[in-house]
């Protein structure tokens, strides 16, 4: 297939892209809980906010965060899952894929709350961080992750479950603070890059033996 825009592969570099995301999430999260708190209604993402010209929030979103375990995990997901990802891909095709797919989720997200009649606070880099677990079992099919540090289970596998979980959740209505439409945007829009951009099939690649 002759390469295009859409599918030219970047000059493979490394340079810490996941450590840098994860000091800026740091630094957002010191000035929304700490400095200004009341600057979470400039960076989180209100449908209600975007539609008065707040469009950066459909971006900014993903980098704040409600709470120490809110952006602990998310963190501690993304070193784990991100720095893997990022030495196989390069650093400038994890960034284009880490703000794209986040980004594509908070709209996806924006949309669907707009269309339900339905304001909300919106914030986290959880929509990214699926993305990011998605990719991860595309190129590393055969990785086995220690859920809570004792149950391994295939990285394929855990991200069929994650789907499985979230779209009940949403579908049943159960909340629970988490966006289940984010999440399953971020797994959505994962999917697509793998198809367009990448080339790969992730079907394709967690059946392989």
């Amino acid at each position: 297939m002759k390469d295009s825009i859409l599918n030219r592969r970047m000059r493979y570099t490394y340079t810490h892209v996941t450590e840098t995301l994860i000091i800026i999430n740091v630094l957002v999260f010191l000035l929304t809980e700490f400095i200004y708190p009341k600057s979470v209604y400039y960076l989180a993402m209100i449908p209600s906010f975007v539609l008065h010209g707040y469009v950066w929030q459909l971006f900014t979103y993903m980098f704040v965060h409600g709470g120490f375990s809110h952006i602990l995990f998310n963190m501690l997901g993304l070193y784990i899952f991100g720095s893997m990802v990022e030495r196989r891909i390069g650093s400038k095709e994890f960034l284009l894929f880490y703000l794209l797919t986040g980004t594509l989720s908070g709209v996806f997200s924006f949309v669907a709350y707009l269309l339900a009649g339905t304001n909300v606070v919106l914030l986290g880099a959880s929509g990214a961080l699926y993305a990011v677990m998605l990719l991860f079992s595309v190129l590393y099919p055969y990785a086995v992750v220690y859920v809570f540090g004792l149950l391994p289970i295939r990285a394929p596998l855990l991200v069929v479950i994650y789907f499985l979980f979230e779209l009940f959740s949403q579908m049943s209505g159960a909340n629970g603070g988490a966006s289940h439409l984010t999440h399953l945007g971020g797994l959505l829009f994962a999917y697509i890059y793998c198809l367009i951009r990448l080339r790969l099939n992730p079907l394709q690649e967690w059946r392989r033996r």
